[in-house]
């Protein structure tokens, strides 16, 4: 019996932490390696981990969400972030790198499908790989619902969730002109890549803070100091990305290709007062979609490490055994 008492962690929900039993680099091309990296069972149910951002890279805890003696899990830093090399580098990195770069890992481990497992952008990237890739998908286990859209840039960057946070909202737009605030994510683009560094870091920092203070819902808004070399990296990414609108031909991309991948089987986790990718995006994916399930998690926000958010990701995984 659990002798402690009150609410419980998001640790209490995973698994104990696990090594990776292959780590490896692997030359994708364009000048990029990435890291890749599986543990659990050689031999078991082929996993993909997409993180978010872009550019968040992959954590330990990240291994943790299935049963090592079941699973065989695979995560890996996307071009640009984390152990991938070059470090923050925007050359040669686009979703459909990405997505190209998935198909080497899955063609080098020697996979024929996957579940795939992501949240955030990492939601939006699994989407984007299944409609491209339908084959080689077996199943999606999605978090914090995103579909790389006008519409939800706009309500992050525009002001949206700025209503709600008028205090971190003001620190965000601080360093920006007036004159230059009708179009935020440009502004940013120009201090992130203006070539000076530590003009790079201090605007990172920013953009960084203003997300990372609205993840959750049992946060205290914290707006700190975080290590230089991930900010930068993070924000230049996540800014290039929304820069180029995902690289996507036409607004609404996700939505319009649904259809190619409606016969594959996905759960869908999403906080009901997430204010970085509001429920909404999750309920129009899940609209007419049958071998899709919704999960709305009351009193949760957008981080993987939200209580019920894990646990209902736990879950989602441990019923797919």
């Amino acid at each position: 019996m659990d002798q402690r008492s009150g609410p419980k962690r998001a640790t209490d929900f995973l698994y104990p932490p696990v090594e990776p039993f292959d780590q490896r680099m692997i030359d994708v091309g364009g000048g990029h390696r990435i890291y890749v990296e599986q543990c659990g069972r050689p031999d078991g149910i082929p996993v993909l981990v997409l993180h978010g951002g872009p550019g968040g890279g992959c954590s330990p805890a990240m291994r943790r969400y299935f049963d090592p003696a079941v699973f065989r899990v695979v995560l890996f830093d996307q071009r640009g972030c984390g152990r991938s090399r070059p470090h923050a580098s925007v050359e040669a990195n686009t979703t459909w790198d990405l997505v190209a770069d998935i198909e080497v890992i899955r063609a080098e481990l020697g996979v024929e499908k996957f579940i795939l497992f992501g949240g955030s952008w990492g939601a939006a990237l699994a989407l984007i790989y299944a409609i491209t890739h339908p084959g080689a998908v077996a199943h999606m286990v999605l978090r914090g619902i995103f579909l790389m859209t006008k519409a939800e840039l706009d309500w992050f960057y525009a002001g949206g969730a700025g209503a709600f946070f008028p205090d971190l909202w003001a620190r965000f737009v601080a360093p920006i002109p007036q004159d230059e605030r009708g179009d935020l994510i440009a502004a940013y683009h120009r201090r992130l890549f203006s070539g000076d560094l530590s003009e790079e870091i201090r605007h990172g920092r920013i953009w960084s803070n203003w997300e990372n203070a609205l993840a959750s819902v049992g946060s205290d808004a914290y707006w700190g100091e975080g290590p230089a070399d991930y900010a930068r990296a993070f924000a230049r990414l996540e800014n290039h990305y929304f820069q180029n609108k995902g690289f996507l031909e036409t607004d609404g991309w996700i939505m319009a290709n649904r259809h190619r991948i409606e016969h594959i089987g996905a759960t869908l986790v999403q906080g009901r007062l997430d204010m970085i990718c509001p429920p909404i995006g999750a309920w129009t994916l899940a609209q007419g979609w049958d071998a899709c399930t919704l999960r709305l998690i009351a009193l949760s926000g957008h981080a993987l490490s939200e209580p019920a958010i894990t646990e209902a990701l736990v879950q989602a995984m441990n019923a797919l055994r």
